[in-house]
């Protein structure tokens, strides 16, 4: 009996994996085509017709997207004299809007315009143990950020996306551990900024310091990065070929999975070196449970990985193995419950 309702349930779940890219491809269309910014915009429901007119899109392609997305329970339907409207589900108006409150629209844009591309060719990244930048997009990954920066169109898409997690992810991984006594923080290609605002938001005390790319901070100052913010400023440079400024603390936050461990073990080195005595270094990653069983989305993002970077996912103790020959002592594992975990070790 065990074994009849085991064959029976490993076919749906394969069918529902093999099928999980039309989920996507909906999710990506739909914002794309800013169904959901402009029922955000209605002071009613819309009809399909209605949201077909508006957007310039066929009638009839536009309710089959409505309609699955409304099977995603990312709009809410219902009927209104004798024909079907649609509105935007709570989820939805707060994270697939340009202009929601927790907006994760240009991260949905990234994936959709650069990650499911690299994804084409997994395949290939598979039997070749390496990136897939040179097939998706026709340059050359030699230099890894000169491939992810490849235009400036491509940076401010990577940044918004960086943005956008750190907007919904960063307080939990900023407050994983109590970070007051470091006043003086470095966030190690800290990008748009928005770590570094939530860490100056738990911290009062502390100012932190965004070390970047020459490009990067340029963009960061001009559009994410206000003069309000008092207590962020920038540092132009690149972590591997620049000194790296004395301070307390430096925050590595999704930098390590780019890279190699011997690259990783060779920036360590050099944040141990600048660091202050009693200072220490914050690493954010997706963290593998250290059986090899999870979480998915780790597993997941490892892959993604392999087809874009030259790094990977690692498990607690990978990483501690790294920090220790680096230097650093009294390592501390907090992990979230959500995406991101944070490791915390001393000079």
């Amino acid at each position: 009996m065990a074994a009849a309702q085991q064959e029976e349930t490993y076919p749906r779940k394969i069918l529902d994996y093999m099928e999980g890219f039309l989920i996507s491809k909906t999710l990506f269309a739909a914002c794309e085509l800013g169904v959901f910014d402009h029922l955000e915009a209605s002071e009613r429901p819309l009809s399909a017709t209605e949201v077909a007119q508006a957007l310039g899109t066929s009638e009839d392609g536009t309710q089959r997207l409505l309609s699955a997305c409304a099977g995603l329970e990312l709009l809410i339907v219902q009927q209104s004299n004798d024909q079907v409207v649609y509105s935007n589900a709570g989820l939805s108006s707060r994270y697939l809007t340009r202009t929601g409150p927790q907006s994760l629209y240009h991260s949905i844009q990234y994936n959709s315009k650069t990650i499911y591309l690299c994804w084409h060719y997994l395949t290939d990244a598979v039997r070749e143990g390496r990136n897939q930048y040179e097939k998706a997009f026709g340059v050359s990954s030699k230099d890894l950020f000169e491939a992810l920066y490849r235009s400036d169109e491509e940076m401010t898409k990577f940044m918004h996306l960086m943005n956008s997690i750190w907007n919904i992810c960063g307080k939990d991984v900023v407050t994983a551990f109590d970070l007051s006594p470091f006043k003086s923080i470095y966030d190690l290609g800290g990008c748009s900024g928005a770590l570094a605002k939530q860490c100056t938001l738990a911290y009062p005390g502390s100012s932190v310091t965004i070390f970047d790319l020459p490009k990067v901070v340029q963009m960061s100052r001009e559009h994410f990065v206000s003069a309000e913010d008092k207590r962020i400023s920038f540092h132009e440079g690149d972590f591997f070929k620049d000194a790296l400024p004395e301070a307390d603390l430096y925050i590595l936050a999704r930098i390590l999975h780019d890279w190699t461990d011997e690259r990783s073990l060779e920036l360590l080195a050099k944040v141990y070196q600048s660091c202050r005595p009693g200072g220490g270094v914050l690493l954010v990653e997706a963290l593998l449970h250290e059986d090899g069983g999870g979480p998915l989305t780790a597993q997941l993002y490892s892959l993604n990985m392999l087809v874009q970077t030259e790094g990977r996912e690692r498990r607690a103790s990978e990483y501690a193995r790294l920090l220790t020959a680096a230097g650093f002592t009294c390592l501390q594992v907090q992990r979230t419950g959500k995406i991101y975990d944070a490791i915390l070790a001393r000079k």
